[in-house]
């Protein structure tokens, strides 16, 4: 397996930073930082090529699943204050905010556990969108040299994302903010940095204070109008169409999208453009309208009303977790005790045991993958 290596040159008396991946040709990487590089060329000369970041396995991504409610509403009250600061600095809801940190990390439980500039120097030398993490990583080292983040703390994902509500370190630098006034931005330990940081990106996203997000409808019988998130209608418009919300209240006024994510025999919402805002900040759907039910559901809304279709639904946290007991118990490696948040040594024990059990390999933790491992 290559290594990544540093090297150094002087070019017209500027110390000129590269790294190289194996027996490749030179990728420049780094430079200008001759004041202050003794921070972190210490990272750089240690480095090794993770190639599980290069083809990471995503199967079933997204299974951590919403937070567990004792946990959140402890969680809301801890930072009680600091939510509320937030919402009224930047006009964000603290719930939307609160949602984020929840649907991100656990409320910070789950921020990642990969080095990033390991990752990144791997994927900035090797992935296939090597200009991309190039950038990001420059981001991070300008991150250990400004001192806000000490190195030893910047774990993330695979792909780069760190701290409570996982910034991207390009994004941390652009928008990241100082709300204890200690002055560091960090994200990582500090709760109130992470939620003002978030309400701050929102904002900058084009965040509408007092819009809702979107609501729930129902469909006319037969609907074949326009859907999408990018078909934006007024609400006369859907309206004519035959769309009330889903307690049979009139939609009122401004614009919206419609959003079908299993069709139109699944829930339907009209979006607006506060959903736009949330989608920014992590451009799927899926994660979108989990972040923004979240919201209303800590605001005493009631979720979801129409029923999702499926015949191999996803389980909740004591599902999950009972499924990787049973696999445990075969053999397999989830990745430590069974806590319910689907990894990637999860999510690989289950597609292991759908391919030998002749099912549909997806590595969900699904009510099937848990019958099966009854029987």
């Amino acid at each position: 397996m290559p290594s990544v290596t540093s090297r150094f040159a002087d070019f017209n008396g500027v110390k000129l930073h590269y790294l190289v991946a194996g027996k490749g040709d030179p990728v420049v990487l780094l430079h200008g930082f001759a004041e202050t590089s003794h921070m972190w060329l210490p990272l750089i000369e240690k480095l090794s090529v993770d190639h599980t970041v290069i083809a990471p396995d995503l199967r079933g991504f997204g299974q951590s699943g919403a937070p567990e409610d004792g946990y959140t509403k402890a969680a809301m009250a801890r930072e009680s204050r600091a939510l509320a600061r937030a919402e009224e600095t930047y006009g964000v809801s603290r719930t939307m905010l609160a949602a984020i940190w929840g649907v991100e990390s656990n409320f910070g439980q789950n921020m990642g556990q990969r080095p990033l500039v390991q990752s990144l120097s791997t994927l900035a030398c090797l992935g296939e969108r090597a200009s991309y993490f190039r950038g990001e990583l420059m981001a991070t080292l300008k991150i250990i040299d400004r001192g806000d983040v000490p190195a030893d703390k910047l774990n993330g994902s695979w792909a780069g994302a760190f701290g409570q509500t996982q910034f991207m370190p390009s994004t941390f630098l652009r928008l990241a903010v100082d709300f204890e006034g200690d002055g560091r931005r960090d994200i990582v330990d500090s709760a109130p940095d992470a939620l003002a940081s978030t309400a701050h990106y929102l904002s900058k996203s084009g965040w509408r204070p007092g819009l809702p997000w979107g609501f729930e409808v129902k469909l006319p019988p037969g609907y074949s109008g326009p859907s999408g998130r990018k078909t934006r209608q007024s609400m006369s418009f859907w309206s004519a169409k035959g769309l009330t919300r889903i307690d049979g209240r009139p939609l009122g006024g401004g614009d919206a999208a419609l959003l079908l994510p299993a069709g139109r025999d699944g829930p339907a919402f009209l979006v607006t453009r506060n959903f736009d805002a949330v989608y920014s900040y992590n451009a799927a759907e899926s994660y979108t309208l989990a972040a923004c039910v979240l919201s209303d559901k800590l605001a005493g809304g009631s979720g979801i009303v129409t029923p999702w279709p499926t015949d191999d639904p996803l389980l909740p946290r004591d599902g999950r977790k009972e499924v990787q007991a049973r696999l445990a118990q075969r053999g397999y490696d989830v990745g430590g005790p069974p806590d319910g948040d689907i990894g990637t040594k999860s999510k690989a024990a289950i597609a292991d045991f759908e391919q030998k059990n002749g099912m549909e390999v997806n590595g969900r933790a699904s009510v099937k993958v848990l019958e099966a491992l009854k029987k």
